[in-house]
């Protein structure tokens, strides 16, 4: 497995010197996070990126991520036009030696907590998901903003997209993703890339949006639309970690072959649907993480892992989930699994 962890750029207040020291720490995934949704990436930004990282002494094979438009997620008369664009940008990575490309099909916003800083008991800060909190608030009448929210739209603008998801039922999102990845799936498959998608985070529908990658019967789904390894899954043990009824071993060896980039993290359930973000450790949270690690041994997963949302620890304030000390801590720790349980 090839150990690797995100980062946000040259804005990151988490430099590549700082990662490079990180034991076995030996990859880099990133973006380039200032092109507008649906614009081509350009061949001489990604080598610039790429450039960046190698120089530092680290690699660069998976892009987290590049976004999907929401006129192709709700399938507007935009979507073809935007659709090559997409598979332009998948030509360019896939020239510049980006073998993994993540994206999701999550409607208007990414992932969802309702408080950023939630304080544990050891005094550390975290993210948690309050189902009780988020239940009663209606975005079109309150005035929040998430941190999965894209801050390019206006609140106009967000309002209407909210309104049209809200007249979609699931069955219409999965066809307007079977048409998405019926499109590009030929141009990775050409270019050897490999689409990975992530979880949806909560694995279930919030505001009254549908919500369709979160368990054992979404990539059923999800992969008889396409059965080529290229169409691909992200495994984020966090988000799906978070729904009981997913067993994260099993999915893994049961998918296996199309699992190209996985999430390592806890969570805790406290009920149903809601959940704290705790360490990294199994005993910490709700995820067997020794048990994942073993079921990634045993179907001989080759790909990129990184830690994923960290604790914010030791006074350390920065982007909510991405700081480096507990993530560094987090890389440490899926090392000693990844030592302990092999032969």
């Amino acid at each position: 497995m090839k150990l690797s962890f995100r980062w946000y750029g040259q804005d990151d207040p988490v430099t590549l010197d700082n990662i490079r020291q990180i034991p076995n720490m030996k990859h880099i995934v990133s973006a380039i996070y200032d092109v507008p949704v649906g614009e081509i990436w350009e061949k001489e930004r990604i080598q610039q990126l790429k450039n960046t990282i190698t120089e530092a002494g680290l690699n660069f094979e998976v892009v987290e991520s590049l976004p999907v438009s929401e006129d192709i997620k709700l399938g507007t008369e935009k979507r073809d036009a935007l659709i090559e664009n997409y598979k332009t940008s998948l030509k360019n990575l896939a020239e510049c030696g980006i073998k993994t490309v993540t994206y999701n099909f999550m409607p208007v916003f990414d992932w969802t907590r309702s408080q950023l800083d939630y304080q544990l008991e050891d005094g550390s800060n975290t993210l948690i998901y309050d189902h009780k909190q988020i239940k009663d608030i209606d975005p079109l009448t309150t005035d929040l903003n998430l941190p999965g929210w894209d801050e390019s739209y206006t609140r106009d603008e967000m309002n209407k997209l909210i309104l049209k998801y809200r007249e979609m039922s699931e069955d219409q999102l999965w066809d307007n993703l079977q048409y998405f990845l019926d499109a590009v799936l030929p141009t990775a498959i050409e270019h050897d890339v490999n689409l990975a998608i992530h979880p949806d985070d909560p694995p279930w529908s919030i505001f009254g949006i549908p919500r369709i990658i979160k368990n054992r019967e979404s990539y059923l789904r999800l992969t008889k639309i396409n059965s080529a390894s290229n169409n691909g899954i992200c495994f984020c043990t966090g988000s799906l970690g978070s729904l009981a009824e997913n067993n994260l071993p099993e999915l893994i060896k049961e998918f296996g072959k199309h699992i190209h980039f996985v999430h390592m993290r806890n969570v805790k359930r406290l009920d149903a649907q809601s959940f704290v973000e705790t360490g990294h450790l199994s005993e910490t949270g709700s995820v067997d993480m020794k048990a994942v690690t073993q079921a990634l041994l045993a179907i001989n997963y080759k790909g990129t892992i990184r830690p994923d949302h960290g604790r914010m620890i030791w006074g350390e304030t920065g982007k909510a989930g991405y700081g480096l000390f507990d993530r560094a801590l987090g890389a440490t720790y899926i090392n000693g699994l990844i030592e302990g349980v092999s032969d």
